[in-house]
């Protein structure tokens, strides 16, 4: 079939430069390569504490952002995961499907459970990986953009489309999951040995942030021993990582990168570093006001609800009808 990608991020938070070198600088280029499928995981939030009023907003935001993006319009569908009722259906199916062995060697989980007292850890933290795949098999994708953390959840999902079909015959489809080569993975400004997340104000860069805050942020960039500016993981990580956010903005290699700023000092990579930041997040956020204020999002946001369960819809029946659920509709 043709390809289809199916991409989601929760709304828990501000998205940092790494979610957009990540995944939604490409998203016009991502949408525009086969029909797409684009939530907004807003159910995937509920498995940590969340304010109401925090998540509603949050989730208009998110919407404003993938707007801004510049996902493809004609062939990208982009809904809430809460209005389409088929992923809590086909949940309560596939969890059945999926084993506790499975999801408790998940890293995720035991990363987040590690930091939580036993009677605080929800059912739906333990289960996210279910929900997780059956958003992916019920609009049949074929190709989902993730980042390198995500991998082992993709990899569980293909486990699940096998079990079901070897079962059930050739129902779900198999994903494959795609990793982008240059900005996989961003790095904490103030700590290169840790992934940019959304819980360090000082070395996270956040698409929302002041242009001013996001200069200031790069310039106070904890760098490494020595004065040139070469890429080494293991030896000057602070600097690589300064060069994965320059390459992946500028869109070339890492090579390329490391001859631009061949004979540099750290002072003037930096700078540059810092003008093509401010360059690419100011006109996004031009962008994301524009749909903010003029409320896009809520009739987008409408009409890909209808289209979302409209093709959820057709996966649901098929796998209802497969297990033996009798329908009378």
């Amino acid at each position: 079939m043709a390809e289809r990608i199916l991409t989601g991020i929760k709304p828990t938070g501000q998205l940092t430069l790494g979610n957009y070198i990540g995944v939604l600088k490409n998203l016009k280029e991502t949408t525009s390569r086969g029909e797409s499928f684009i939530f907004i995981a807003d159910l995937h939030a509920l498995t940590l504490p969340i304010e109401p009023e925090v998540l509603r907003q949050n989730s208009i935001n998110l919407a404003c952002i993938y707007l801004a993006a510049g996902m493809n319009r004609e062939k990208a569908v982009l809904f809430l995961q809460s209005e389409v009722s088929a992923h809590a259906e086909l949940n309560a199916i596939m969890q059945n499907y999926l084993y506790m062995g499975e999801l408790s060697r998940m890293t995720q989980f035991k990363d987040k459970s590690a930091k939580m007292k036993e009677n605080a850890i929800g059912l739906g933290l333990f289960a996210y990986p279910v929900l997780m795949a059956c958003d992916i098999v019920l609009y049949n994708a074929t190709t989902i953009p993730v980042g390198e953390d995500q991998i082992q959840h993709v990899e569980l999902t293909r486990d699940l489309v096998k079990r079901f079909n070897n079962r059930y015959g050739d129902l779900l489809q198999m994903p494959k999951y795609e990793v982008r080569k240059v900005g996989a993975r961003i790095m904490s400004l103030s700590d290169p040995t840790v992934k940019m997340s959304k819980s360090d104000p000082k070395g996270d860069i956040f698409l929302l942030d002041d242009l001013a805050v996001v200069r200031k942020k790069i310039m106070s960039a904890v760098t490494d021993m020595g004065c040139e500016v070469k890429y080494d993981e293991e030896n000057k990580p602070g600097i690589s990582n300064l060069l994965t956010i320059y390459a992946a903005l500028k869109g070339v290699s890492i090579e390329e990168a490391e001859k631009t700023f061949e004979g540099s000092r750290y002072g003037d990579f930096k700078k540059a570093v810092a003008d093509v930041a401010c360059e690419e997040l100011g006109a996004f956020q031009e962008r994301y006001h524009y749909f903010l204020d003029n409320k896009i999002y809520e009739e987008v946001l409408r009409e890909g609800a209808k289209k979302a369960n409209e093709e959820s819809q057709k996966v649901l029946k098929k796998v209802k009808q497969a297990v033996g659920l009798l329908t009378v509709n």
